[in-house]
């Protein structure tokens, strides 16, 4: 039997003690694992508990949300239908109510050739008291409108002696043209009060003031553009055709 020496006895119980060592060391690495497994089961366990519990929470906080609104809900409608009997007592809309008789005051024949009609809008400012107490005693108002022109020749001005027959020639002296009407479109006509005093009201007159400035000016805009020129010149080119249709194949219009 060989001997062994110190050394080599050591080795040797070296080697006994890490092959003794390896399973302990498995069984903790098993262990490791379980209680991790273990852990993860856990924490999903909390976080699900969790997320009911959150959907819970929002649950009873839209049910009891709900509820106040439901609860609420009668009182907003009593505050707003006492809001608008406040507003129509501060601001009553005024009742039309006409006279049931109607009084024909005249009665007019017209002969009227409308040759030309003009669209114009137009934005007038009409201000009162305007300087440097305006913050306290002016009113500025300020009109957008929309309105007609229309233009043409009274034919009840034309006279007998104002046309002449010489051969085939038929020579006629046309009234001048004229404005007809201005009309003002309501449905398109806007009005703002740009400026109210602190010690005034706003004038209504103001408004009519300004509506009638509109028209004023609109009519004259049409006249700027020539609208009596454009009226005479399509009032010809009618009355040519007219009077070819009756025989009068040559027609001259005098100034």
């Amino acid at each position: 039997m060989p001997r062994l020496n110190i050394t080599e006895m050591c080795e040797q119980a070296k080697g006994c003690t890490q092959i003794r060592r390896l399973p302990e060391n498995r069984l903790l690495q098993d262990h490791k694992e379980i209680h991790l497994k273990e852990n993860r089961g856990s924490i999903l366990i909390q976080l699900l508990i969790l997320v009911v519990i959150a959907f819970g929470v929002y649950y009873i906080i839209q049910n009891v949300r709900d509820a106040a609104q439901q609860a609420v809900a009668p009182w907003q409608q009593a505050n707003t239908a006492l809001q608008a009997q406040v507003s129509n007592l501060l601001h009553p809309t005024p009742t039309v109510i006409p006279d049931p008789v109607t009084y024909i005051n005249q009665i007019q024949a017209l002969a009227r050739l409308e040759t030309i009609q003009y669209s114009v809008e137009q934005v007038v400012t009409v201000e009162t008291n305007q300087g440097t107490l305006s913050f306290l005693f002016g009113n500025k108002m300020l009109c957008q409108v929309h309105g007609t022109v229309i233009a043409g020749i009274d034919m009840q001005k034309l006279q007998p002696s104002d046309m002449q027959l010489q051969g085939s020639v038929l020579t006629v002296n046309l009234p001048a043209a004229e404005v007809f009407t201005t009309a003002l479109d309501e449905s398109k006509t806007q009005i703002y009060n740009v400026q109210s005093g602190l010690f005034v009201q706003p004038d209504p007159n103001m408004v009519l003031l300004c509506l009638q400035g509109a028209k004023d000016k609109i009519t004259q805009a049409a006249l700027d553009d020539g609208i009596l020129n454009i009226a005479n010149q399509n009032a010809q080119a009618y009355l040519t055709k007219f009077f070819a249709a009756l025989g009068y194949s040559n027609t001259i219009f005098s100034k």
